[in-house]
């Protein structure tokens, strides 16, 4: 719909002079991020709402052209800074296809990366659980989201040196080998959490405010979303099946059991109850990798690509010059392009990179899942109350970092 024809559709309901034009954000805490949208109200109904981004504008895609294909995993792990992981797995993915190396990467590496993605899709979900339940006035569960959130970010840390932003998966494998101890460490998370996860049922699902506040409200159908590129459990709660991980297989995923979650009434409450139950699913499938990871290698050996290892370089000439030579000037990919997607938390995350044969991406573009999300905005909150805005927003799960890069 354009500007004009929905300006002539609220000019239509409404009488001249009694609306209202507001602007909520870019400084609004429960904009998730640097949003602005422009409100035309009339009293407290929603009749008309213009998105506006920008404000970030981190313009990672342009950085990236000035970084080598080995520097480029540590700025995109920023984009969507509640699930950096995928961000960096996108970009080795789609950088070991122009390599013709994506057939080559070790299994055990292969793993690795399925059982990163699978927790910080966890500790992705925790985040949401937490601000979600913040928006609609449940001050509890925020300390509870972000509380379980923390013991993921800690397993994470643990693992990867860092609590977000881990730049761990880079083209070729992953930056380190698990360490001692990881298997204990994911075990005690996947006991602890069920719980938890129970508790956040008992204080939401069955509780009749927060019913009152979720359903019915920000609807969509499933035409206006694949209509409008919506992706993820936005898509998802529409009754709508699609998961790359299932129709797409990228790493393993077709060697582990795991259900597509899907909603009925495209409504704020399935988008809640897909995100909550998908952290169950993702623990599933946690506990397969940890039956069937393999032994070996975490990254492939290949001198051209992967730098040798640390206790080497105090030994040999050649392999300090390797080094030296592949983190200051990297490796030189065949001229090509390639789009490879990935199944974000937020929903189709696909990176599409073209070569011109240097040790540069000659063009970057990542699709990221929240800007074809935030899409569906104005459909959702046409016809609402602002308070029922914040709760729409929050339901959306944008992540403002990916949606200006």
């Amino acid at each position: 719909m354009t500007e004009a024809e929905a300006a002539a559709l609220v000019g239509e309901e409404a009488e001249e002079g009694s609306t209202m034009i507001i602007n909520m954000g870019p400084q609004h805490p429960s904009t998730h991020g640097v949003l602005r949208l422009m409100l035309e109200l009339e009293g407290e109904r929603v009749l008309r709402t213009k998105t506006i981004i920008g404000y970030l504008h981190t313009g990672m895609e342009k950085t990236g052209e000035d970084l080598t294909f080995l520097q480029g995993p540590t700025n995109v792990t920023r984009m969507d800074y509640a699930a950096p992981l995928f961000n960096e797995l996108v970009f080795s993915l789609a950088t070991e296809k122009l390599l013709g190396i994506d057939e080559d990467i070790p299994e055990r590496a292969q793993w690795i990366r399925m059982l990163m993605c699978e927790l910080n899709r966890m500790t992705s979900h925790l985040l949401f659980m937490a601000t979600n339940g913040m928006d609609v006035g449940a001050v509890g569960m925020m300390i509870y989201g972000w509380r379980e959130r923390e013991e993921g970010l800690r397993l994470l840390e643990k693992i990867t040196g860092l609590r977000m932003n881990h730049n761990f998966i880079r083209p070729g494998g992953v930056a380190a080998d698990l360490p001692d101890g990881w298997r204990d460490d994911v075990l005690h998370l996947l006991d602890y959490l069920p719980d938890q996860l129970d508790e956040f049922d008992t204080l939401l699902t069955g509780q009749p405010i927060y019913r009152e506040r979720l359903q019915g409200v920000g609807v969509i159908t499933q035409q206006e979303a694949i209509a409008l590129g919506a992706t993820g459990p936005v898509l998802r709660s529409t009754g709508l099946a699609r998961d790359l991980r299932k129709d797409e297989p990228y790493l393993r995923y077709d060697q582990v059991d795991f259900d597509v979650l899907v909603g009925t009434y495209g409504d704020s409450f399935d988008r809640y109850a897909i995100r909550l139950n998908e952290i169950r699913e993702s623990m599933k499938i946690v506990r397969q990798i940890l039956d069937r990871m393999p032994s070996g290698d975490y990254r492939i050996q290949d001198k051209k690509v992967t730098p040798p290892p640390r206790a080497r370089i105090d030994e040999s000439m050649e392999a300090l010059i390797h080094h030296f030579k592949i983190f200051t000037e990297g490796f030189k990919v065949p001229a090509g392009e390639v789009y490879v997607p990935v199944e974000s938390p937020r929903g189709e995350l696909g990176c599409y990179l073209v070569s011109d044969g240097s040790s540069k991406p000659y063009r970057m573009h990542i699709s990221g899942p929240s800007f074809r999300n935030l899409q569906t905005l104005p459909h959702m909150m046409r016809d609402g109350l602002i308070a029922d805005g914040v709760m729409i927003i929050s339901s959306v799960d944008p992540i403002m970092g990916e949606v200006d890069r």
